[in-house]
């Protein structure tokens, strides 16, 4: 059974907002190395982080490890 909806998150960070919108935009592939929690990051279709973009994450929460796949419908600079 899958579960379908949209999920907006604010997150607090000690750094510019351009390092995390470089970090997020332009070397996403990245984050799976700086995280403990995340575990694997990839492209499936289209570049980068664009709109259109089908990425997949990995990730570890309390424990056990979730899998999202995700169309990246639109993107706040």
């Amino acid at each position: 059974m899958g579960l379908k909806g949209k999920l907006i998150a604010s997150v607090e960070v000690k750094c510019g907002g351009h390092l995390m919108h470089d970090l997020l935009h332009t070397n996403s592939h990245h984050v799976a190395n700086i995280s403990q929690h995340v575990n694997h990051f990839q492209i499936h279709e289209g570049e980068s982080v664009k709109v259109g973009s089908i990425v997949s994450w990995s990730y570890s929460e309390a424990g056990q490890k979730k899998f999202i796949k995700q169309v990246i419908e639109a993107i706040d600079p």
